[in-house]
């Protein structure tokens, strides 16, 4: 009876010392990407709502796996980083040889009625590689040889990504690797020498990686213009569906872009397009507001971190859903290329939201473990 009485009061501390100010923000976006994905659904010829039933399992799956993080100790991804790491890696080879060509990428491992994109978990060994490679050079000066050798970390999987080919996903892990150096001590005259190879290295992709459609995207988001009826039709598309929501939207399931197949890819790569559409201005400040609310609890808590791994693994997991989301937004809105980065959250995809909840689940071990966070203290 004691051990049980003990389990019970150790389970109760630990729910009171997780961040439910962020659980929520991610309920929020959660109910937002369920409820655009089951419109577009019902545009659809078949009644079985199939995207919405796969996307309720992975949810459920993905729940259980963020329960199950929350209550581990965090500190484990970091005896396990080459092993994930050298996982990633096979997996994203793999794919190559083995996989599923979707939207012009040769990206995915399909098994039955279910998919995977293995280039989620790739982010996920990234950020946990790069956060104890920082951890452990933190107090030193940052020179040329942390330069490569982070730099390293980061090249082979860019390298591979590259060759589905999926810029989208190539950027990303950059972008990553880049705020966490910075936030490292990168100097000036190592950035400038960083630019100048991200030119070198754009002019090299574009004359020999690049598909024919990637190129395209990118001049048509240089003219938009240029081909309104191809390239540029689904932006165009995407900005007429925010510009006709108004201030409360036109309905759920009555939004005539995606209803009426105005709008392609309108359940993953334009699913923000949908929400301003359907739910309006007030749709889309309650999107923002989840998503501010999420990046400030997660800045919350690198502030109050007691060790340099747990600093820059929060540090990589809100770099990777800041850039997802300015790009996500930034495509729909035709200020970025477009590059297939999904909403996260809130776009359809199982293998996406499962990594996304795994990182809420480590979020909220961190909370648990180091600061312990709670509703009131916000």
């Amino acid at each position: 009876m004691f051990s049980i009485a003990r389990t019970v009061r150790e389970l109760a501390a630990r729910l009171r010392s997780m961040d439910w100010v962020l659980f929520f923000s991610v309920l929020v976006l959660l109910f937002l990407g369920m409820a655009a994905i089951y419109s577009v659904d019902l545009s659809r010829d078949a009644t079985d709502l199939t995207n919405v039933k796969k996307q309720c399992f992975a949810l459920l799956l993905a729940c259980i796996i963020a329960l199950f993080v929350s209550y581990s100790n965090y500190q484990f991804l970091e005896h396990y980083r080459v092993w994930m790491y050298v996982a990633g890696i096979i997996l994203l080879i793999g794919v190559l040889f083995l996989g599923h060509t979707i939207r012009g990428a040769r990206g995915w491992y399909v098994v039955g009625s279910f998919s995977f994109q293995p280039v989620e978990f790739m982010k996920a060994a990234t950020i946990v590689m790069l956060a104890s490679y920082f951890s452990r050079r933190a107090r030193r000066y940052f020179g040329w040889k942390e330069f490569f050798e982070s730099f390293a970390i980061v090249f082979f999987p860019v390298i591979v990504v590259m060759f589905q080919p999926d810029f989208g996903s190539a950027v990303v892990l950059m972008g990553i690797w880049f705020i966490l150096a910075l936030f490292a001590g990168m100097p000036m005259k190592t950035l400038f020498m960083l630019i100048l190879s991200g030119i070198v290295l754009f002019t090299i992709a574009w004359f020999g990686l690049f598909a024919p459609y990637q190129k395209a995207r990118i001049a048509t988001f240089v003219n938009p213009t240029a081909d309104p009826l191809g390239q540029g039709y689904n932006v165009a598309q995407a900005v007429i569906a925010i510009g006709a929501g108004g201030w409360f939207g036109r309905g759920l399931g009555f939004g005539t872009q995606s209803q009426l197949k105005f709008l392609p890819e309108s359940q993953t790569d334009f699913i923000f397009a949908v929400i301003a559409e359907e739910l309006g201005f007030f749709g889309v400040t309650l999107l923002l507001g989840a998503f501010s609310l999420l990046f400030l609890r997660v800045s919350r808590l690198v502030r109050l971190s007691r060790d340099n791994f747990t600093t820059y693994l929060l540090l990589g997991i809100v770099a990777l859903m800041f850039l997802q989301v300015l790009i996500n937004m930034g495509m729909n809105l035709g200020v970025f290329p477009v590059t297939g980065i999904g909403l996260p959250f809130v776009s359809y995809g199982g293998s996406s939201l499962i990594l996304f909840l795994f990182y809420i689940g480590i979020i909220q071990s961190i909370a648990i473990r180091t600061v312990r966070v709670t509703y009131q203290s916000f």
